[in-house]
C-alpha cells in the first residue's frame, strides 16, 4: 500500500488519488502562482470556472520570486488544492494559467496561458548576467536587478523580450500570451517576433473590475470614511528604491519623497477638507512585511490615513479617489484611465519602455515638486486637471469584454465547449468601514464669523506657518486614545467616540463629568455618539447633545447630501470658540450657552456650511 510522497497531496491528484476522489474524471486546470502580487491577477479569473462540475482546480506555486512572503497564506485561503511544486511539475493537467514569467513554465503537459499582473507589459527588469541556469533544468534564472546584467544597454522589457518569452530552445515558453490592446502586439513583434503568434487580445479583467464598480464609488468613499465635501487623496506606489515610497529618489532637504510627503500632509492639509490613503504595491507590504509598514506609517495612521489593504481593497479605494500622488507603477495609470487626477512623485523613465504608453504618460503628467508646499500643488491639480487621452486609449481596447474572451480562450486551450451561461468576473466587495478618526493632537484655528457662525480648520501637524493663516484663536483638541498622553493635560477639547450605551464609560454623561475632573485645564469635553452627533459637557455646565441638521444658503450641503457632513467633534471645537470670548466675565459663558441652544450654530469646514442645534441629551446618553 502507498501513502504518497511526504508533503503531497493525495486527493484530488497524487499516487493514489483514484481511490479517494469523488470526481476522478475532471479537466485538470493549474494555477501557477509566482508570489502575491501576480497571485491577485489569478485571482480575478478563477471565476470563469464556477459551476463547471467538469473542472478541477488546483494551485502551485514556484518558488522562484524574492517576494514569497504572503504567498502560501494567499493560496490557502483560496480553498482549492495547494500542489507543492515538485508534484505538481509530475502532475498532467488540461491547462496551466501563470501571470508572470517567473519559474520553470514550460515543464507541465498542459498547455500555457500567460496574463499580465500589470497593465499590460511597461517595465524593463534584469535577465541573467552570466548565464547561469538552475541545477534541476538547465532554464536560465531571472533576477530582480536594475540593468541588463551584461552591464551593456538597458534591461529587457519585462514579458515581451526573447529573455523572457522563449525556452533554451527558442520556442516560445506560452501557448498563449495575453494581451490587452493591440499596442502591446506591435511592441511584442519587433521586440521577439517569435512570439508573435501566441498573442491574445483579451482585455484586462483587473480593470474591466475597477469599471464594473464605478457605480459604487458613493459606497467605497463613504466605506473610507469619506464625508461630504472632503476630498480623497490616494499615495500609490510601486516597489524599488526609485519608487515613491522608495529611498532613492532624495530631496533637497536631504530626506527622501515619501517623508517629505507625510510632513507636508500633516502640517498642511486641514483633516476636514481632506482624507488621504496609502496603497502600496504587495512587493512592499510582504518584502519589508505589513507589521513593518504599519510601525512605518503610525503616526500617518494615527492623524486619519487609511492604510489599504494591498490585496482586496486597493481597486475601491481608487475609484473613491479624488486625486493621486503615485508613480510608475500600474496603479498610477490605471488612475488615469479613469480619468483621476494624476500628480507622479516619482518618474525613473528609465526602467520603462520608451515606446509604452505608460512612458508616454510619465512624460506629460504634472510632477510634484517635493520641497515646495503640497497642498497649493493638489489645488492646482484638481483646478486644472483635463485627462490625458492615452490612459483610457490605451488600459485596454476591449472594455468589459475580458470575461468572455478569457474563457474562451480557456476552454478552446482544453478543447472543450464552454458553459453555456455567460461568463462573469466578481463584482467588487463593498469594504468594511474606516472612519479614519485622527487620534493624535489636533491643531484648532477657530474665527467666530458673526453672530453663531464660527470657521474651524483642523491640521494634524503643526498647521499654516506663522503669518500664512487667516487671524483667529488656537486651540488644542486631542482624543482621548492618544498615544501622546502628556497632550491630555495641555488640551482645551478632549474627545472621544463610540457607542452612547457602552458600559465600559458608563454613559457619555459619565464620561465627559470624568474627563473634566482628571483634567483640570480641559475647558470641554465631547464624546462622539455617531455619524452627526456628540455629547458636549462644558466645565461648570450640565450635558448637551450637539446635532447635525441640514443646512440651507451658500455654501451649504446638497440637498443630495446627508447631515454627516462634518466629524462631530468639530461641532465641539465650535462650541469651545464661540464661548470663550466670554470666559472670565461672569455669566457670559452661560448667556452665549443659551443663546446659542436658542438659535443654533453654524460651522465652516472649508467651502462648507454646518448648522447644528443644541438639545439635552438622550436618556441613554445621561444614564449609566
Amino acid at each position: 500500500m502507498t501513502f504518497g510522497r511526504a508533503g503531497w497531496v493525495r486527493v484530488p491528484v497524487g499516487d493514489d488519488a483514484a481511490r479517494w476522489a469523488t470526481r476522478g474524471k475532471c479537466l485538470r486546470v493549474l494555477v501557477v502562482v509566482h508570489n502575491v502580487t501576480a497571485a491577485t491577477r489569478l485571482l480575478d479569473v478563477l471565476p470563469l470556472f464556477d459551476d463547471d462540475l467538469r473542472v478541477q482546480l488546483l494551485v502551485t506555486c514556484t518558488g522562484s520570486s524574492a517576494f514569497a512572503a504572503g504567498t502560501a497564506e494567499l493560496l490557502a485561503d483560496t480553498g482549492v488544492p495547494v500542489l507543492p511544486w515538485e508534484q505538481a511539475v509530475e502532475t498532467a493537467v488540461d491547462l496551466v494559467v501563470s501571470a508572470s514569467f517567473g519559474g520553470q513554465l514550460d515543464v507541465f503537459t498542459g498547455k500555457l496561458a500567460i496574463l499580465s499582473h500589470g497593465v499590460g507589459y511597461t517595465k524593463r527588469l534584469a535577465t541573467p548576467d552570466t548565464g547561469h541556469r538552475t541545477p534541476d533544468t538547465g532554464h536560465r534564472t531571472p533576477d530582480t536587478g536594475h540593468g541588463s546584467g551584461s552591464g551593456s544597454g538597458p534591461a529587457p522589457v519585462f514579458g515581451l523580450a526573447p529573455q523572457w518569452l522563449l525556452s533554451p530552445r527558442g520556442t516560445p515558453v506560452a501557448d498563449a500570451l495575453v494581451l490587452s490592446h493591440p499596442e502591446q502586439y506591435e511592441r511584442l513583434r519587433a521586440a521577439c517576433p517569435e512570439a508573435a503568434p501566441t498573442a491574445v487580445l483579451a482585455g484586462d479583467p483587473c480593470y474591466d473590475r475597477i469599471l464594473a464598480a464605478r457605480p459604487h464609488r458613493e459606497r467605497f468613499r463613504r466605506a473610507l470614511g469619506v464625508r461630504p465635501g472632503q476630498r480623497l487623496v490616494l499615495l500609490n506606489s510601486t516597489w524599488n528604491p526609485e519608487s515613491l515610497f522608495g529611498d532613492g529618489g532624495e530631496v533637497p532637504d536631504g530626506g527622501d519623497v515619501v517623508a517629505a510627503l507625510l510632513n507636508r500632509v500633516a502640517d498642511e492639509f486641514p483633516v476636514d477638507e481632506y482624507r488621504f490613503a496609502a496603497v502600496l504595491h504587495p512587493n512592499i507590504w510582504y518584502g519589508h512585511g505589513p507589521g513593518q509598514i504599519r510601525a512605518w506609517l503610525d503616526r500617518a495612521r494615527r492623524g486619519g490615513m487609511a492604510l489599504i489593504d494591498p490585496l482586496s481593497g486597493w481597486r475601491q479605494a481608487l475609484l473613491a479617489a479624488d486625486a493621486v500622488i503615485g508613480d510608475h507603477g500600474s496603479v498610477t495609470f490605471y488612475a488615469a484611465a479613469l480619468g483621476t487626477p494624476v500628480l507622479l512623485g516619482a518618474v525613473p523613465l528609465h526602467a520603462l519602455d520608451p515606446d509604452a504608453p505608460i512612458s508616454a504618460f510619465m512624460r506629460e503628467a504634472p510632477r510634484l515638486v517635493p520641497d515646495a508646499p503640497l497642498l497649493p500643488q493638489m489645488e492646482e491639480l484638481l483646478a486644472r486637471h483635463r485627462p490625458l487621452p492615452g490612459p483610457a486609449e490605451f488600459t485596454t481596447s476591449v472594455p468589459g469584454e475580458s470575461a468572455a474572451r478569457l474563457r474562451k480562450l480557456f476552454y478552446s486551450m482544453m478543447g472543450v465547449p464552454e458553459p453555456d451561461r455567460p461568463a462573469s468576473l466578481e463584482p467588487l466587495p463593498l469594504p468594511g468601514h474606516e472612519p479614519g478618526t485622527a487620534t493624535v493632537p489636533l491643531r484648532v484655528l477657530t474665527r467666530v464669523l458673526g453672530p453663531g457662525e464660527i470657521a474651524v480648520s483642523r491640521w494634524t501637524g503643526a498647521g499654516p506657518e506663522a503669518g500664512s493663516a487667516p487671524c483667529g484663536e488656537l486651540h488644542i483638541a486631542v482624543h482621548e486614545d492618544t498615544r501622546e498622553v502628556d497632550q491630555l493635560d495641555l488640551a482645551d477639547v478632549v474627545f472621544r467616540d463610540g457607542a452612547p450605551d457602552d458600559p465600559r464609560f458608563g454613559s457619555p454623561s459619565i464620561w465627559t463629568a470624568e474627563v473634566l475632573r482628571r483634567h483640570p485645564g480641559c475647558s470641554l469635553a465631547a464624546y462622539v455618539t455617531g455619524p452627526s452627533a456628540c455629547v458636549v459637557r462644558v466645565r461648570g455646565q450640565a450635558p448637551l447633545r450637539i446635532v447635525a441638521t441640514p443646512a440651507t444658503g451658500a455654501g451649504a450641503a446638497s440637498a443630495a447630501d446627508d447631515v454627516s457632513a462634518a466629524d462631530p467633534a468639530v461641532y465641539a471645537s465650535a462650541l469651545h470658540a464661540w464661548l470663550a470670548p466670554g470666559g472670565r466675565e461672569p455669566g457670559a459663558v452661560e448667556r452665549r450657552l443659551a443663546r446659542a441652544m436658542a438659535e443654533g450654530l453654524t460651522v465652516r469646514t472649508g467651502a462648507r456650511l454646518h448648522r447644528v442645534r443644541l438639545v439635552p441629551p438622550a436618556p441613554e446618553e445621561t444614564t449609566g
